[in-house]
């Protein structure tokens, strides 16, 4: 593995590629330490100390502990995936957006555009929100988190904040042309992992003073490797629907005759449905821990982690959300469609309609197991924690961020490696 490592080094092109990835990272993580003027840092963190599993918290794990400090990437890249995300929803509604999704890349850069602009609205609109919420907070002690607040200070904070972000979504998409994975992905995955070294420290302090026993910590960290383990069998695991292919003849030349494959994700929708399902979850439970009523905080307390309510619901959305989105990024009718204009069939299956039902029975059993998936994967963290008293510091989401950013990305190193003939990380049995 060493040797494979050495020889990124020795293609010049993957080279800069990877070099220039590790500096963009890093200016990333220095400006996620710089703070907003005005704020009282100590005061915040103590309040963001006892916001734990509301959505504050779930904010602040994609922002890599920067919204609890409220640095220049306070925001993170969250406003410009929650705008893509949109976008390609209403891609689906209306048709004019549609056409610019099938008229390739002239239309794909006028969506972009209007991605950006939609993220420039929804950081206008957070980090007003932020900077309102920011000058009513206290810390446990009693400190005001905003020292001089007032329309000098939002603002601020609304210009820092914005500017922050688009600097993100400017990064991301530089990493993504001339560096190496996927950027946003990426400053995603560079905000997760960054905790890694606390948890492992953590862990290790628990372990000197007895609060975690030897044989526990053996149990989490065989749990961990059996979970990545899972991700890394399902993600890569896919339905395969063989197609043949009717001969043609156009002109002199004779085309088709030939048999290839439908590949079907067992997960097609990704990390998507946990991330909505959890915004959705945690945003009531946030809202009502700032509503001082005893009826209010009951409701904060069956919607916290752990909680059958939580779980249930969590569930539901989870399964939910699969199958929505797997019905706006594959449709099998146009598949069906496509099939049959170039001559396209499956063995034993009509051309067309059949076709059509065919493959969507196959996708919906499909994304049962997938949503299935996803919710034990999401629950599994919760019920370690809560249990069996393991401090599992990686939860659902941020797991499956970790590992399909990592094989998204090694991935993408071996297809470089290999068309300059250098072997790959994944070596292969020579044939003897």
């Amino acid at each position: 593995m060493l040797e494979q490592f050495k020889n990124i080094f020795k293609i010049p092109e993957l080279k800069s590629k990877v070099i220039f990835t590790i500096g963009m990272l890093g200016i990333y993580r220095v400006g996620a330490h710089v703070p907003t003027p005005g704020v009282n840092g100590e005061a915040l963190a103590a309040f963001f100390d006892q916001s734990k599993g509301t959505l504050l918290g779930f904010f602040d794990l994609f922002s890599g502990g920067a919204l609890s400090r409220l640095t220049v990437f306070a925001l993170g890249i969250m406003p410009y995936i929650d705008a893509a995300i949109i976008m390609e929803l209403l891609t689906v509604a209306f048709p004019y957006l549609e056409r610019l999704a099938k008229e390739g890349e002239q239309g794909r850069r006028k969506l972009t555009q209007y991605t950006r602009y939609g993220t420039v609205f929804i950081c206008v609109i957070q980090s007003l929100g932020i900077s309102i919420g920011v000058e009513g907070m206290r810390s446990p002690g009693g400190s005001l988190v905003v020292p001089s607040p007032g329309w000098d200070f939002r603002l601020l904070v609304v210009i820092t904040l914005t500017a922050g972000t688009v600097f993100l979504m400017w990064m991301g998409e530089q990493i993504s042309e001339r560096g190496i994975g996927n950027g946003i992905s990426l400053l995603i995955f560079a905000s997760i992992i960054v905790r890694a070294p606390g948890a492992v420290i953590s862990s290790l302090t628990m372990l000197k003073t007895g609060e975690m026993k030897p044989l526990m910590g053996i149990v989490m960290l065989v749990l961990m490797v059996g979970v990545i383990g899972a991700i890394v069998f399902v993600e890569g695991g896919e339905r395969r629907i063989m197609v043949q292919y009717a001969k043609r003849v156009v002109g002199r030349k004779m085309y088709g005759g030939q048999s290839t494959h439908i590949p079907l994700k067992i997960n097609t929708a990704g990390v998507i449905p946990v991330i909505f399902a959890s915004s959705i979850i945690m945003f009531p439970a946030t809202i009502a821990r700032f509503i001082e009523h005893p009826w209010m905080k009951s409701i904060a307390n069956s919607l916290s982690p752990g909680e059958l309510i939580h779980n249930l619901l969590y569930s539901l959305f989870i399964i939910f959300f699969c199958y929505f989105y797997t019905a706006i990024v594959f449709n099998p009718i146009d598949l069906a469609d496509n099939m049959k204009k170039y001559g396209g069939f499956i063995p034993g299956i009509r051309p067309g309609k059949k076709t059509a039902e065919h493959i969507d029975r196959i996708l919906t059993r499909l994304t049962l197991v997938g949503a299935m998936y996803l919710v034990l994967i999401s629950l599994l963290p919760t019920f370690l924690m809560g249990q069996m008293n393991i401090p599992f510091y990686f939860g659902g989401i941020a797991l499956l961020i970790v590992v399909q950013v990592s094989l998204e990305t090694v991935n993408q190193i071996e297809s470089h490696m290999l068309t300059r003939y250098y072997e790959g990380f994944l070596r292969k049995k020579k044939k003897s």
